[in-house]
């Protein structure tokens, strides 16, 4: 029996892993880990500003994140984990000449798969504001550098490229073939998406979860919370940066505010059925004082469950084939 490549040895591995970290999520949203933890989508639904500007948002240790355009708030995040709950399927583009010049990922669903996956009510006269939500994630586009906010910082007052990185719009192309509920819509996706895709960097957020949430910030924390199995804190920093707050910058009543805003939100995410019980820690004393929130997951993992107990849920749905000759 011939040995295992490298690449077989790392596929193998990476799928031992998915099995260890599924929940039991029986409607995932399967989508780009980096996109699930960005900070680009403000905590609000109103009062977006329309004006085309940069803004720049950090998640450290992770990345620094330009956001070009328009705000995005919490209405554009719903459709993106309602797309992403929809399966992604791959198309093979084909050159003059007939061979396989590339390929393609979008979601070809219904306006009412669309409406029903977001949680919003199936009704004609929502198709236009969906369809308004897209072009406004089409119009704008993200540029994504990885490593730390003090090493952006420094290159780009030295007018120099900080890191390595991507920039490119989340949603290509929108196309439908009608005004009616079942109007077949097809959604393609940015370059790096498609790469995102290809690498199998992807993660399963639980979207039943997310869409029962009421608050702005809890839907802002769950991605980064539900997309990394292994942590078990986050701090209040990086939640901070998550809806655009510099935490140890604010005054002493506003960060009061904040962790009271942080606790309706951590106990809509208990309500939600996401997470099982969460506790805020402070370290230090005075200003300096530095705080956590520990959070157990409601649903244990895979490999956290007894042997022999029932799991209830499926392996992480990978987006769907189409080969040479399809559609496309």
């Amino acid at each position: 029996m011939a040995e295992l490549t490298a690449a077989e040895h790392a596929r193998l591995d990476r799928l031992e892993r998915t099995k260890r970290n599924m929940r039991g999520r029986k409607a995932p949203a399967v989508m780009p880990s980096k996109l699930a933890r960005a900070a680009a989508f403000s905590a609000r639904s109103n009062g977006l500003s329309e004006e085309r500007t940069t803004r720049i948002v950090a998640v450290r240790p992770y990345a620094v994140i330009e956001v070009r355009g328009r705000e995005l708030g919490t209405k554009h995040r719903d459709m993106l984990v309602a797309l992403f709950r929809l399966r992604a399927r791959r198309f093979e583009i084909v050159g003059p000449d007939g061979k396989p010049a590339g390929a393609v990922y979008r979601t070809e669903t219904t306006w009412r798969e669309i409406l029903r996956a977001s949680g919003i009510s199936t009704h004609v006269n929502n198709l236009l504001t969906a369809l308004r939500i897209c072009e406004e994630l089409r119009e704008t586009s993200l540029r994504v550098f990885t490593g730390s906010y003090d090493a952006y910082e420094t290159a780009m007052k030295a007018g120099r490229l900080p890191a390595a990185g991507w920039s490119d719009g989340i949603i290509g192309s929108i196309e439908w073939d009608g005004p009616s509920l079942d109007a077949r819509v097809r959604v393609a996706y940015g370059e790096w998406v498609r790469r995102a895709f290809e690498a199998k960097h992807l993660v399963s957020l639980n979207a039943d979860v997310y869409f029962r949430l009421r608050s702005d910030f809890a839907r802002a924390w769950w991605p980064h919370i539900d997309s990394q199995p292994n942590h078990h804190w986050v701090g209040l920093d990086t939640l901070g940066e998550l809806v655009g707050r510099d935490f140890d910058a604010l005054p002493s009543k506003q960060r009061a505010r904040f962790r009271e805003d942080l606790a309706h939100a951590f106990d809509d995410l208990v309500a939600a059925g996401g997470l099982g019980s969460w506790r805020l820690e402070a370290l230090g004393d005075g200003r300096k004082k530095v705080y956590r929130v520990h959070y157990k997951h409601a649903l244990p993992k895979q490999g956290s469950l007894d042997l022999g107990a029932p799991s209830g849920g499926d392996a992480l749905p990978l987006p769907e084939r189409v080969e040479p000759g399809g559609a496309g």
